[in-house]
């Protein structure tokens, strides 16, 4: 297994073969260096962003199928409504929107009595100084370095701005906040993500588009490792 404290990786199924979703977990799940940290997992509902993709009951299903902890990343409208449900059924760490809701503070709430770490999310237009006040109530900030909605786009390298600032307030106050980041993460971008100050990276295509998924895990971590150690 890798080092306590290394560089986690959680690729996207967004990218695998929504066809074989329980052998794309497998693909990852070595019990070396290739093994994923998380199995990040995007949800959209086509209202908050214009597209739909899967929901709870694929969910379930990969549940039963991997014990790779499930990184649950909502994309919809009312998640007060709707994430609740996912940490029910077992997911690691459920991620909604800053975007969606007026209340993130009492989502939070629900989502860790329902069992599951919480995390918060927010746009690449989004600004990070309105909620500094409430990360304590966060285990996962999650910053998008694309517009929400799709696989496949370019990383956009102006939100690491965001990443520097918070590893700023995180260090200072002593903040137990993990700084996840999912858009365009691949062997070309995770280096200055990493030296940001990045903790997890979502990698979609980088390892479900490799000949070997789990070696693709393994090479990143290693890239996003070293980039870290120089950055000091």
């Amino acid at each position: 297994m890798h080092a306590p404290g290394a560089p986690m990786i959680a690729p996207s199924i967004l990218s695998a073969d929504f066809a074989n979703l329980a052998a794309e977990a497998r693909a990852v799940a070595g019990p070396g260096v290739d093994r994923a940290d998380w199995l990040h997992v995007d949800v959209m509902d086509a209202h908050f962003v214009p597209n739909l993709t899967l929901g709870l009951p694929v969910v379930e299903s990969l549940l039963k199928a991997t014990d790779i902890p499930i990184d649950c990343h909502l994309m919809i409208e009312n998640p007060g409504r709707w994430a609740p449900p996912y940490a029910e059924a077992g997911a690691y760490n459920v991620t909604f929107h800053a975007e969606a809701t007026d209340d993130p503070t009492a989502v939070a709430r629900d989502i860790r009595a329902a069992g599951s770490k919480a995390g918060l999310s927010i746009k690449p237009g989004t600004p990070l100084d309105p909620y500094l006040e409430i990360l304590r109530d966060f285990d996962t900030l999650l910053i998008m370095s694309v517009e929400p909605g799709f696989g496949g786009q370019k990383f956009m390298p102006e939100v690491l701005s965001k990443a520097r600032a918070i590893r700023t307030v995180i260090d200072s106050e002593d903040l137990r906040l993990l700084v996840e980041i999912d858009g365009g993460i691949n062997a070309d971008t995770i280096e200055e993500a990493a030296e940001a100050g990045i903790d997890c990276f979502v990698a979609g295509s980088a390892v479900y588009g490799a000949d070997d998924p789990g070696a693709a895990v393994a090479a990143l971590r290693d890239q996003a490792a070293a980039a870290r150690a120089t950055a000091g």
